[in-house]
């Protein structure tokens, strides 16, 4: 009996298996293999095929893949899914007809969520604009250097804890309360998973050049002055130094972002108990 050749596979069939067997291979990479094997398809066929069943980028295809198998991807595989995370957890905070501002407050938390993962250095504004899906050249529109970008998301992260900070101390009279919440303030937005907030304090520990240092001095020094007023304002035994009082403060405070653990004391748990501790004992609220 005459055994049947199985049915040739379809173009389309045939770009839709490359989509899972080789999910980072761009259009004309696909495109040329698939003509190798007897399906000559141009690099246009195969992303219209791609988008017609909603594959059209190498994250949708990692994606689907992630999903429909018990697939273990490549190092290169899992930084592609990590990149289209960031990408996407970035873009959500945006409309897609975005204005000018939005646009730019785009560019800030993309720089944000690149500079306090790989630091001022190891991130280019290419790497930027490929996170948000512009050219290079459209975010030098808004920013004229990498360095007035990194100063810019720097002052937005101070001038939002400005802002929440002083929502918090609306109404409180009590010098040691206003301090406390100031306090847990500080920590809540360090701790938060914002990079914008987390650049507070990132700066502190991972830039070494000093045109940058100096850039942000004017940031950092405004932010002290309204803890000096908060200290200022404490019944404070004779002979304590407030000004080593402050810095000891706020050390502590910056350092959150090395030994503070999600899952165990609040910002408001932990800020009571430094109240106890600078206060010079008594029993946290």
């Amino acid at each position: 009996m005459e055994r049947r050749k199985p049915p040739k596979e379809s173009l389309e069939a045939a770009v839709v298996r490359f989509a899972t067997e080789a999910p980072q291979l761009g259009q004309a990479k696909v495109a040329a293999a698939l003509s190798r094997l007897g399906h000559p398809v141009s690099p246009s066929g195969v992303r219209y095929i791609w988008r017609k069943h909603d594959l059209e980028t190498a994250y949708k295809r990692l994606t689907a893949l992630a999903s429909a198998t018990n697939w273990e991807p490549t190092a290169g595989q899992r930084e592609l899914l990590r990149r289209g995370d960031v990408k996407r957890k970035v873009a959500s905070r945006s409309t897609p007809d975005a204005g000018g501002e939005e646009r730019r407050d785009l560019i800030l938390r993309a720089a944000a969520e690149l500079f306090s993962r790989h630091g001022y250095s190891g991130t280019s504004i290419r790497d930027i604009a490929h996170l948000v899906g512009m050219l290079p050249g459209s975010v030098y529109h808004y920013f004229p250097a990498k360095e007035d970008l990194f100063a810019a998301v720097h002052q937005e992260g101070f001038r939002q804890l400005v802002r929440r900070r002083e929502t918090k101390l609306v109404g409180e009279d009590d010098p040691w309360r206003r301090l406390e919440l100031a306090c847990a303030e500080h920590l809540d937005t360090m701790t938060a998973d914002n990079a914008i907030h987390q650049m507070i304090g990132t700066g502190l520990f991972d830039i070494q050049e000093e045109h940058l240092q100096r850039r942000m001095k004017a940031d950092r020094e405004h932010y002290e002055k309204i803890f000096r007023k908060l200290i200022a304002a404490l019944d404070l035994p004779r002979g304590i130094d407030r000004s080593l009082f402050r810095l000891s403060l706020l050390g502590t405070l910056n350092w959150s972002l090395v030994w503070y653990r999600a899952g165990k004391r609040t910002p408001r748990e932990i800020a009571q108990r430094l109240m106890v501790i600078f206060r010079g004992g008594g029993k946290a609220r």
